[in-house]
């Protein structure tokens, strides 16, 4: 690779941005899929289609990446790509039924333009050829079972997606991990940036479902105490992220000996973890405010409360990863969201929502205080 690659100080640009915007309406629409079959069912349906949108989106922050996203060309491809991901966003909803072709082969043409535009940043010295003929291998052969599943019907063509994303999924992880070590030099600064925007698009969806909840129904008292309520758990959400560990992640990355591998591991792979739970809590925030007087279903509360237990659980393990801390105050509070579950199925919806918001208070005062709490010097302490 040429020593003219990505600067670590570069930021996203606003045809990234423009790029995302796509990608809210795709989070919309998986999180209505999820809602209108909140079963174990539905809810492999809903993560599969959320698993494909996600290493979309992820793959092309790591192309941008490796490029100047102000580029003609790389300006021409995202655009196209934005087409054929909005036509995906707008199969979702029958993805697994009458417009599954249109999603698949719509799907199938991103991920190829994908290809195509690292390809064009290896010819520019900012990519490793070899890194990505390793995983375009695995990119075809996830989109043709794709392509084949669409054909069939149940249970093949589940099964074949699933096998499908198993094998796009690998193709950096293990298949190519050692070529991926050199693939490009990362530009942290836009790295972590991109992915912390796309938790903001997340908790957006979250903030969108509470407000559609609450359509259509008189603003009383328990309507107004269960919107509070939700969206006291999505500040949670947020600051448990951006308060301290999305910016000593991202100094951590700038300090690591493979930050490729790093960034792989930890934004790429586990913070699909972190948006499932906002989606599914999501979901559940939804449930809630659409009846806060009464006590939510099983799935409903297990949606909300296990949501955010597994929103904590993906940053017990970014934080292993990255930052080198197991976080024993969010293993704590994801115990506590489960508590929650299991505990409330006779309370109304906002009392339960306002019990899952205490939790995230808790975990996120404890957690800011030890930050700034000041550290006895060794003197000082005899």
């Amino acid at each position: 690779m040429s020593s003219d690659a990505p600067a670590v100080q570069r930021r996203t640009t606003p045809a990234e941005l423009f790029w995302d915007l796509v990608f809210v309406f795709a989070v919309t629409q998986v999180s209505t899929l999820l809602y209108h079959d909140l079963t174990w069912a539905g809810f492999g349906r809903a993560l599969l289609i959320l698993a494909l949108v996600w290493w979309a989106w992820s793959a092309f922050v790591w192309a941008t990446n490796a490029h100047d996203p102000n580029h003609p060309t790389v300006r021409a491809v995202l655009f196209a790509a934005m087409v054929l991901a909005f036509i995906v966003a707008l199969a979702v909803p029958e993805a697994f039924g009458a417009e599954s072709t249109v999603f698949v082969v719509a799907y199938a043409g991103v991920r190829f333009l994908h290809v195509g535009l690292y390809v064009d940043a290896s010819r520019r010295g900012n990519a490793s050829l070899a890194a990505i003929a390793g995983f375009a291998v695995t990119v075809a052969i996830g989109m043709a079972l794709l392509i084949v599943g669409a054909q069939l019907d149940e249970p093949a063509r589940t099964i074949l997606w699933t096998l499908a994303v198993a094998i796009d999924y690998s193709g950096p992880a293990w298949l190519t991990r050692e070529r991926l070590r050199g693939i490009q030099r990362v530009a942290v600064a836009h790295f972590a940036e991109r992915y912390s925007l796309f938790i903001i698009i997340c908790l957006g969806e979250s903030i969108v479902a509470t407000g559609v909840g609450a359509a259509g129904h008189p603003l009383d008292t328990e309507l107004v105490a269960a919107v509070a309520l939700s969206l006291l758990v999505t500040i949670g959400l947020w600051w448990t992220y951006f308060d301290r560990v999305a910016g000593v992640a991202e100094e951590r990355l700038a300090a690591h000996d493979e930050p490729v591998l790093a960034a792989a591991d930890a934004y790429s792979y586990l913070h699909l973890a972190l948006v499932t739970g906002i989606i599914v809590s999501a979901v559940g925030a939804h449930a809630a405010v659409a009846h806060p007087g009464e006590a939510l279903s099983e799935a409903a509360r297990l949606a909300l409360c296990g949501g955010v237990a597994l929103y904590l659980a993906g940053h017990i393990a970014f934080g292993a990863r990255l930052v080198g801390e197991l976080g024993w105050g969010k293993v704590v509070a994801a115990v506590g969201c489960l508590l929650v579950f299991a505990v409330a199925g006779g309370l109304p919806a906002w009392a339960t929502t306002g019990l899952l918001g205490a939790v995230l208070v808790g975990l996120d005062a404890s957690e800011t205080f030890a930050a700034v709490r000041p550290r006895r010097s060794p003197l000082a302490a005899r």
